[in-house]
C-alpha cells in the first residue's frame, strides 16, 4: 500500500503554475461506516457554501460505487491564496467540527496546477 499524505503536506506540480493555472486539491476521506450519512450531508452543506466564495471555482463531492465509506473532494480555487481564505472560513470550520470524529481515518490530499483547461478558457 503507497504511504499516506496528511492534509497539510502537498504534491504539487513543481514549475507548472503561472497565472494560467488554478490551485487544486484532491482531497480523499474514508468515515466510519456508521457515520456516511452524517458525513455527507455536513459536507454537502460546506460545498454548497465554499462554491459561494469568489475564489472557489469547483467544490465537487464523490462517493466511491464500491465503497459508500469512500469520499473525494475536488476543489478548485482560483489561487492558493483563495485557498486559505477558503480555510478561514465560518463554514470550513463549522464542517471540520462536524466531520473530525466521523473519520475512520486522516483525511489526506494532493494539490495541483490545473493544466487543462486553461484558466483563461471559458470551460471554467
Amino acid at each position: 500500500m503507497a504511504p499516506t499524505t496528511s492534509v497539510t503536506s502537498w504534491c504539487s506540480l513543481a514549475g507548472m503554475a503561472d497565472t494560467t493555472s488554478f490551485h487544486c486539491l484532491h482531497v480523499q476521506v474514508r468515515v466510519n461506516a456508521d457515520a456516511v450519512e452524517a458525513f455527507r450531508s455536513a459536507t454537502l452543506a460546506n460545498a454548497a457554501a465554499s462554491v459561494q466564495e469568489a475564489g472557489v471555482l469547483r467544490f465537487d463531492v464523490f462517493q466511491d460505487q464500491d465503497d459508500p465509506t469512500r469520499f473525494v473532494l475536488v476543489e478548485v480555487y482560483r489561487s492558493a491564496d483563495a485557498h486559505a481564505a477558503h480555510r478561514n472560513s465560518a463554514h470550513y470550520a463549522a464542517w471540520r467540527t462536524a466531520v473530525d470524529g466521523l473519520m475512520a481515518e486522516p483525511r489526506t490530499a494532493r494539490k495541483f496546477w490545473s493544466v487543462a483547461p486553461a484558466a483563461t478558457d471559458d470551460a471554467w
